[in-house]
């Protein structure tokens, strides 16, 4: 999974029948500091984030294609599984120790 950060939405006018009612969102990967990192991809949506959200991003084909369209088999690399209310970050102490 991927933290990221929603820039955009996607129109397109024409899609693959599996995909219709789905919405594609641009989205920008992030730290879990919340720096926004060089890596940017296309994820389909399935819990209705919006632009400037922070999202929890599945990468892994058959799960992002269930999510997304309900359905098994689409050829769906990524999708929005979680809309982030906030990320509880250990202490840098803590987190050298485990």
């Amino acid at each position: 999974m991927l933290l990221a950060k929603v820039i955009g939405n996607v129109v397109a006018t024409q899609k693959n029948q599996r995909y219709e009612g789905t919405r594609v969102m641009l989205c920008r990967q992030i730290t879990p500091e919340g720096e926004e990192m060089d890596n940017t991809l296309l994820a389909l949506d399935s819990v209705s984030a919006g632009e400037g959200d922070v999202v929890l991003i599945l990468q892994e084909g058959w799960g992002a294609s269930t999510a997304s369209t309900g359905k098994p088999g689409a050829a769906i690399d990524s999708a929005i599984v979680g809309v982030v209310d906030y990320i509880d970050l250990l202490p840098d102490e803590k987190r050298q120790k485990g």
